[in-house]
């Protein structure tokens, strides 16, 4: 069983789906396009009581849950006290993404690098709001005006404020899995978080990714550098980390720094790593969430891929534009991208948007930059009233 609505969680049941150990697969509350790859039910991911339901109904072997707020509240020691096998943390372990003082708590004892925390907000800086906040709680600062805008909108989120010093140099997301005590490196990928070509605007929950990541040589060393002291320091305190672990790195000249932590798959990222993953998925996941991890292993495959999100036209000012019809998809997916649903709905049949950032589309190929044109060619057969789009996606990436 399934936990999620998004884009992040269509990719990671389209690769599920592909698993041969998989007998059913269940979603809650899932979308149209999961709707095509597993039985959804109108449960939401916040409801506890109701998923464990669920899951008692339909038999659930195991739960895989994708959103970071359920489990950051809890819902992996709920499922778990009802004698499910969970692939997500627990709310203790989760506290790695759900509070960033929290985060930097854990690094310090890790001895893991990362940023400088300041006393004062004081340009050049970053302003973070401690607890979750949907990828829009980080505002970076290179101007007193911007540190004063980026304090008032941290505090409009109602969280306490972590600052920290302004790192340079590229910016990299990685992944690993852990069953508390072991890790497979899932790979890592560059995504890109402001709205608009170029990085500028606000920050978003990300609007286009790209992987494998050229410039970055040596991904199992890195998971071993970053990754693995923070899961060692979590089982030291009683709360093994089980789940995927999500680094936020910056790669600057004096070598990697930690951003942030997060503690479950990427949006928009698993959207470009689950079509280059090789191997049976749902075995590795099973495998996490008996503590079993040992044994199994992930690999990716030597193709690229590169995906455009595209959004709502008020996105990320509002979430909640909807209504409006989509279509082209099946010719999308007809020029050979992969098409995942985050904001859609059905709406009396039609196919209609449903807020945020409506679709991720997706393409593979032999380099990024044939990833890239694939994935653009597929994105101009999709429409719907104000669709927008980055048309930077995977540029220099490409050549």
């Amino acid at each position: 069983m399934l936990i999620g609505s998004g884009a992040r969680e269509h990719a990671l049941a389209w690769r599920i789906a592909q698993s041969s150990g998989l007998s059913g697969l269940h979603c809650a509350p899932g979308n149209p396009g999961i709707a095509s790859l597993a039985h959804c039910h109108p449960v939401r991911a916040d409801d506890a009581e109701g998923l464990i339901g669920l899951a008692q109904t339909v038999g659930a072997e195991l739960v895989v849950v994708g959103p970071e707020a359920p489990l950051v509240a809890g819902l992996g020691d709920e499922l778990r006290r009802g004698g499910f096998a969970v692939f997500g943390p627990s709310a203790v372990a989760a506290r790695i993404e759900g509070s960033k003082a929290f985060c930097k708590e854990i690094l310090a004892a890790a001895d893991v690098p990362t940023a400088k925390r300041l006393d004062v907000a004081r340009a050049p800086c970053v302003i973070k709001a401690d607890g979750l906040a949907a990828g829009k709680g980080v505002f970076v600062c290179h101007t007193e005006a911007e540190v004063e805008a980026g304090l008032l909108a941290a505090a409009a989120l109602g969280e306490e404020v972590v600052i920290e010093e302004l790192l340079e140099g590229e910016e990299v997301s990685l992944f690993a899995l852990s069953d508390g005590r072991n890790l497979i490196p899932l790979g890592a990928a560059q995504d890109f978080k402001r709205i608009g070509d170029g990085d500028v605007g606000p920050n978003t929950g990300g609007m286009g990714a790209y992987a494998p990541v050229a410039w970055l040589q040596d991904v199992n060393a890195l998971v071993e550098e970053v990754n693995r002291p923070v899961v060692d320091e979590l089982a030291r305190r009683g709360a093994p980390f089980v789940g995927c672990l999500f680094a936020g790195l910056m790669l600057t000249a004096d070598g990697p720094r930690v951003l942030e932590f997060n503690a479950r798959f990427g949006d928009p990222e698993t959207q470009v790593l689950m079509p280059l993953v090789e191997g049976d998925f749902l075995e590795v996941l099973a495998g996490a969430a008996h503590g079993e991890l040992a044994g199994t292993s992930l690999g990716l495959s030597g193709q690229a891929a590169v995906n455009v999100v595209v959004a709502a036209p008020d996105y990320p000012e509002r979430s909640d534009n909807s209504g409006s019809e989509i279509s082209g998809i099946g010719a999308a997916e007809a020029a050979g991208a992969l098409v995942f649903h985050g904001g859609t709905a059905l709406q009396d049949g039609r196919l209609v948007t449903h807020g945020g950032r409506i679709l991720s589309v997706a393409a593979t190929g032999p380099t990024v930059a044939d990833a890239r044109e694939r994935a653009y060619e597929a994105v101009g057969r999709v429409s719907f009233a104000g669709a927008k789009y980055r048309r930077d996606i995977a540029e220099v990436a490409s050549g």
